[in-house]
């Protein structure tokens, strides 16, 4: 803790009132006051556009492997992608419940929906382990310009890969890409867990061979231990979630998909005509990448927001007090306890806080309960199962609305929430999310033709 993060939560609020909102655990939103587009420290950090593209070369000339090895990407080719897709009934059920129209278009990036892992770690945590398995091969003479990748797929490969190491620190999601990735390719893949990871997650990985090391904390032990394991050895390669920037290019790369399918849409992004991008937010990987991404091509014209829960507010503590890595949300008394289990971060990237600090429009948090009310809302609305962390940007659209700060004509405007895990999750499990958002919402608990079960083909993945 820093001198200044030492100071007490009274003089903390007195210097900022908005804390007094998110100490007593209340939804609020903080629009950043200097949010001026300022690239410098990307560039320092070799984050250009041109990064961007290389890392998507990359993943293309992974596509013979990975359709190989993944059949449910044959149909994207090998890529690992997403589909954007309008919500107008949600969109009508939000203004019902704020109490107005809301106007402009409503989408949601299906990341919930993506190949192999099912949300967005599939971005990054796949790529980073893709290149440093391309790495690997490469060095030791497996790998030449211009082989097809899907030479990978060969025992020799998974023959070298079976002695090198992966590890990492994750409460969930990533650890799941990044061990379902290494196992496929034949790493020996450590991830070490928090406490507040989900059970299927854990064993779903053990079922694929892969070490999972339980620790009775929260999500920033769980990656000190994986950091340290790398440290102590040198055949064990760290994914590092607080500072990787191969993380952040993998996610990134969503941005040029993003494009693609707003110009397939015929959807317009300029002054007149805004975008606004509403990202859950853990550390801060995921939402900077795609943000870095998306102001590389639309720059001024896209907002891009990062949604927290109440309990676990880590980077907009981090933001809105300047002091980014170096205050967690304990030194505030906030408890860090949340049903979002992908979000329940207390210290957010130093690196992502401190580079992209110019290109955040602003962070909001929602509570645990808004989540699965939301979640049901999508269900019912939609048809579209994902779980409660991924429901944290959906309030978006209507806290924008709301605010005057930006002048535009709302008609005109597009938003977009990123739906960032679901497809994953047992039906079970998604059925008990489920129920528990109707709970939530008043809705009687009486057994109905329209009562979902886990049974229910809104919950059956097949």
């Amino acid at each position: 803790m820093t001198q200044e993060s030492a100071i007490s939560s009274k003089e903390w609020c007195d210097r900022l009132p908005l804390l007094k909102k998110i100490i007593a655990y209340r939804e609020t939103i903080w629009l950043n006051p200097q949010p001026d587009g300022n690239t410098a420290r990307l560039r320092k950090a070799n984050l250009t556009m041109d990064a961007i593209l290389d890392a998507r070369k990359r993943l293309q000339r992974y596509r013979g492997y990975i359709s190989k090895v993944f059949p449910e990407t044959r149909k994207n080719k090998g890529m690992i992608e997403s589909p954007l897709r309008p919500i107008p009934e949600m969109q009508k059920e939000l203004g019902s419940r704020a109490g107005y129209n809301l106007e402009g278009r409503l989408f949601l990036k299906c990341d919930n929906l993506l190949p192999i892992s099912g949300s967005i770690k599939a971005r990054g945590g796949i790529y980073e382990v893709l290149k440093y398995a391309e790495r690997t091969a490469v060095s030791h003479g497996l790998l030449n310009e211009g082989d097809n990748y899907a030479i990978l797929a060969g025992q020799r490969a998974r023959t070298l890969f079976a002695d090198h190491k992966i590890s990492v620190g994750s409460t969930g999601n990533l650890g799941l890409s990044i061990g379902i990735i290494g196992a496929k390719l034949g790493f020996s893949v450590n991830v070490h867990m928090s406490a507040d990871s989900r059970e299927w997650k854990k064993k779903l990985l053990r079922q694929l061979g892969v070490i999972v090391i339980e620790h009775q904390t929260d999500y920033s032990q769980a990656v000190a231990a994986g950091r340290r394991q790398a440290k102590n050895d040198a055949n064990c390669y760290f994914v590092d979630d607080e500072n990787s920037t191969d993380l952040f290019l993998g996610y990134a790369v969503a941005a040029l998909e993003l494009q693609k399918q707003l110009r397939d849409l015929q959807i317009v992004v300029d002054k007149d005509h805004p975008l606004f991008v509403y990202l859950p937010c853990g550390v801060g990987g995921g939402p900077g990448g795609i943000t870095f991404g998306l102001k590389q091509i639309f720059g001024d014209n896209v907002h891009c927001f990062f949604a927290e829960p109440t309990h676990s507010p880590s980077m907009l503590v981090g933001l809105c007090t300047g002091l980014h890595d170096k205050i967690s949300i304990s030194d505030l008394g906030l408890d860090n306890i949340t049903d979002a289990d992908g979000l329940a971060v207390s210290r957010p990237s130093q690196f992502i806080g401190k580079v992209m600090a110019p290109l955040i429009a602003g962070v909001f948090t929602v509570t645990d309960e808004e989540m699965y009310r939301l979640l049901t809302l999508l269900a019912d609305c939609e048809k579209i199962r994902m779980e409660p962390s991924a429901l944290v940007g959906m309030p978006g659209i209507q806290r924008i609305l709301s605010i005057t700060k930006y002048n535009f004509k709302k008609n005109r405007a597009t938003h977009i929430v990123w739906g960032t895990g679901g497809n994953m999750v047992p039906d079970e499990e998604m059925a008990a999310y489920y129920n528990k958002g109707r709970q939530l919402s008043n809705i009687s608990k009486k057994l109905s033709e329209d009562t979902f079960s886990p049974d229910s083909t809104l919950f059956s993945k097949k």
